[in-house]
């Protein structure tokens, strides 16, 4: 039994490579994009029309609150769960996504860590909106060195995560890093893992792809939608489903903070950076298959899955 993982930069064709592997291969298409989890974010996250949804379901769609953060480790629990009722259907896995974290968590298993505490963890954003994450990334960095140099001072979630941790343990995170020694999703899921990848050979065609993408998504109502967001008083740009790429620069512009020229220009640096940084996570990959259009890598990719 096999279960495959489809990776990819941003805006570089994976959803309809997905939709043609389905087309083809008995299987279930299983979400691996850290916004698409997070309900009402449609447009801006590029979130699969609710007509082919309906086509081709995808678990892991629309199975969070944003108000509520989503992890790695969330991801993976979900994830394994995903893949085993598949797997006993008689069916494929099939991730289908862009975030590397979460390919990397999956693949390679984390660390068993204690539960999320709901009151440390609003202490710690509220403090965060105060004084900036670099203020908690120097409080961590006194009480887990380790984990502090590992962790980007502006990367929220995961700063919050290791600080929920020793507030609610008195036990630096990196301590369970070390201890609890992770499982790969071979060993935990039964399956050999395939790998694979939509990497465009032209970057300046993935650049237009994903000005055409992003211009598409305000023509189809973006700012209302982030309007709608921002009208819940339980929802700030310092929450994980909103520093999203594109939805913390339009959420900066609705503030007033600038132009809406200059909103669709941070937006479209913003995407471009995020899609260098995914290429950079999948060439150090070398196990990663690399595929070429929507319709061949389904062809690569389901031949590859039918063989035990």
């Amino acid at each position: 039994m096999n279960i495959v993982m489809l990776l990819g930069p941003t805006a570089a064709g994976k959803t309809d490579a997905a939709v043609a592997l389905a087309e083809r291969l008995d299987c279930q298409l299983i979400n691996m994009d850290s916004t698409q989890v997070y309900r009402g974010l449609d447009i801006g996250s590029a979130k699969p029309p609710r007509s082919l949804l309906a086509r081709h379901p995808h678990a892991l769609i629309d199975i969070r609150d944003p108000a509520e953060p989503y992890t790695a480790a969330d991801f993976v629990a979900d994830a394994d769960r995903e893949v085993r009722a598949a797997l006993a259907a008689g069916k494929t896995p099939v991730l289908v996504g862009g975030a590397m974290l979460y390919a990397r968590a999956f693949r390679d298993g984390l660390a068993a860590l204690p539960r999320a505490n709901p009151e440390v963890r609003s202490a710690i954003e509220a403090e965060a909106r105060a004084h900036g994450w670099p203020k908690l990334h120097a409080r961590l960095a006194e009480v887990d060195p380790l984990a502090a140099a590992g962790i980007h001072p502006h990367n929220g979630v995961r700063l919050q995560r290791a600080l929920e941790v020793f507030e609610t343990t008195g036990q630096p995170i990196s301590d369970y890093w070390q201890a609890h020694k992770p499982s790969p999703a071979a060993k935990r899921l039964g399956a050999r893992l395939l790998e694979f990848a939509m990497v465009p050979q032209d970057r300046a065609v993935l650049h237009r792809r994903i000005q055409t993408r992003f211009d598409a998504m305000l023509a189809a109502g973006f700012a209302e939608e982030v309007g709608r967001l921002r009208q819940r008083p339980d929802l700030h740009p310092l929450l994980p489903a909103l520093r999203a790429v594109g939805y913390r620069q339009m959420w900066g512009h609705l503030d007033g903070e600038f132009e809406a020229s200059e909103m669709r220009a941070r937006a479209l640096a913003a995407t471009r950076q995020l899609a260098r940084r995914q290429l950079t996570w999948l060439r150090g990959w070398p196990w990663v298959n690399v595929l070429p259009n929507a319709e061949g890598a389904a062809a690569a990719v389901s031949v590859a899955a039918k063989v035990d």
